[in-house]
């Protein structure tokens, strides 16, 4: 047996993924659905350590897995400041800034929390990788109309960045020497430009670009005024409507892509208009991606858990394909991603930064 293994944690809104890796692949791996009303019942995401600690160190315990053969912990980064790519070393600095929520609530600020609460108890390092806020933006993709906007780059850093080592790994060059467009499709859509390996320019998916199963993308500016002041909505249900609420669950009542190819075959007009409308704002994504790489692009990679539907791949594909080879890597190697991270540091390929 393989001595290295790092526990890898990956925090969602109401679940929480688990596993053990080695270098060759995971040990034991599972994702803890939690109580949804156990979950909604804490003032805030913070509140929710012990509760996700017990549960954690419970399935581990009935699954007789030993966490003191572990040689680090490892996490998704949450909404911390904006730093650079990479895998970071979770120090006193960075768990205040977790738990103040810096940039905002969000599941994944617990990871490294409780990455490192694991990995104290057991005298080991723990990690976070490319987290959410992962910046490398050039100083003009900061500009957006209105200097008390700027534009941030929170993305699906961490698929993003293991889209473009698989890639450049299949086309056998160093990250350093390429190019590339790429589309993270998930519940939120990302695209991003990556060049040398670093993000250098991404749709907040939260705020912009393209809309997706559940969020709005970029909406009329001035509708939005409009609909902020009409009296219509609180803040806190207009943000629902922007995010949760909008994309195709706006327009069809449903965020499973499934479902609405499933309309669409039936013969469901709207669901077809709809969904093609999100490829098409998608394909105009990364042609807006291009033409912040000039042009140069060594591949267009999509992948994410919508990189699974067919038809959104197709009707994406046959608008973008001009540009450069596309490449579809369904799902999200978040888990791998993560553990990846974590051994680059461990085997002395990588040396792991510091938060500051």
């Amino acid at each position: 047996m393989e001595t290295l293994q790092v526990l890898v944690i990956n925090p969602g809104s109401t679940s929480t993924r688990i596993a053990i890796y080695t270098p060759s692949g995971p040990l034991f791996e599972t994702k803890l659905a939690h109580d949804h009303t156990v979950i909604t019942s804490f003032p805030s995401i913070i509140d929710q350590l012990e509760y996700r600690l017990t549960e954690i160190e419970r399935a581990f315990d009935e699954a007789h897995v030993d966490l003191g053969d572990i040689s680090a912990a490892v996490a998704r980064g949450g909404l911390l400041r904006p730093v650079a790519g990479g895998t970071y070393l979770v120090n006193d600095r960075m768990l205040e800034d977790l738990r103040n929520q810096v940039q905002g609530p969000h599941a994944s600020n617990l990871g490294g929390i409780i990455a490192r609460a694991i990995a104290d108890r057991r005298g080991v390092p723990a990690y976070v990788v490319d987290p959410v806020s992962c910046d490398e933006f050039e100083p003009l993709a900061r500009v957006s109309g209105l200097p008390e906007l700027p534009r941030r780059s929170l993305s699906h850093a961490l698929n993003i960045k293991a889209a473009v080592r698989r890639a450049s790994r299949e086309f056998g060059l160093d990250m350093g020497s390429a190019s590339y467009v790429v589309a993270h499709l998930g519940g939120g859509i990302s695209v991003a430009a990556c060049q040398a390996g670093r993000i250098i320019d991404v749709n907040n998916a939260n705020e912009q670009g393209p809309f997706s199963p559940e969020r709005a993308g970029g909406v009329p500016a001035a509708g939005l005024v409009h609909l902020a002041f009409s009296g219509e909505y609180t803040k806190e249900e207009l943000t629902r409507r922007l995010v949760g609420r909008g994309g195709l669950m706006a327009y069809l009542g449903t965020a499973d892509a499934l479902e609405v190819e499933r309309r669409i075959a039936e013969g469901d007009e709207h669901a077809r208009l709809v969904y093609e409308a999100m490829a098409y704002q998608v394909a105009k994504e990364i042609g807006a991606m291009a033409a912040v790489l000039g042009g140069d692009v060594q591949a267009v990679l999509m992948t994410g858990g919508l990189a699974h539907a067919a038809r959104l791949v197709d009707m994406i594909r046959d608008r973008v394909e001009f540009i450069a080879e596309v490449r579809v890597y369904p799902g999200e190697e978040e888990m791998e991603a993560l553990a990846m991270g974590a051994f680059r540091v461990l085997q002395g390929e990588e040396e792991a930064k510091v938060y500051e």
